[in-house]
């Protein structure tokens, strides 16, 4: 009896500090249906129709609101004027990507396609200033490949296949 008490009050304090952790990190999300400790919302989402799932919590919660997959948080844009405002008026501010804990680990914050913020920038800078300067987006360029493809397809011509 001392040890089934024992286990329903560990369970229940775990139960609680996990309630107490996710909602102590939503301070700076928007408000959404409150998660399950470690499945979040995914029963409250109707797989078959995620659509209309999507949108009943708009309604409730308005266009812009967070869902939790698992432990994460996801933060959900519905409809024309959230998308448009988010991602048109306010475009720097979403810019960013989702960070990926092996990649920054292996690669140490550094490559392309994993990169995030002023690195990012700073990298995209960088590789189209090179690629300008190697003639990508130049007609002039392409022009002297042809040239010389013409040239060498002629000289080929010439010799008839033989040494």
């Amino acid at each position: 009896m001392d040890l089934v008490v024992a286990l329903v009050l560990g369970l229940s304090c775990l139960l609680l500090l996990s309630v107490w952790r996710q909602s102590s990190g939503r301070g700076k999300l928007p408000p959404g249906p409150t998660p399950l400790p470690i499945i979040g919302n995914i029963l409250q989402i109707d797989v078959k129709d995620i659509s209309k799932s999507l949108t009943k919590f708009s309604k409730v919660y308005g266009p812009v609101f967070t869902l939790y997959l698992g432990l994460k948080p996801s933060v959900v844009l519905h409809g024309y004027d959230a998308v448009k405002e988010a991602l048109v008026d306010l475009g720097e501010e979403f810019a960013g990507r989702g960070s990926f804990p092996l990649s920054e680990k292996v690669n140490k914050d550094f490559g392309i396609l994993f990169s995030n913020g002023k690195r990012w920038k700073e990298l995209r800078r960088f590789s189209l200033m090179t690629l300008r300067n190697f003639g990508m987006g130049k007609r002039s360029i392409e022009d002297r490949v042809q040239e010389e493809a013409r040239c060498l397809v002629e000289e080929l011509r010439k010799t008839n296949g033989g040494w």
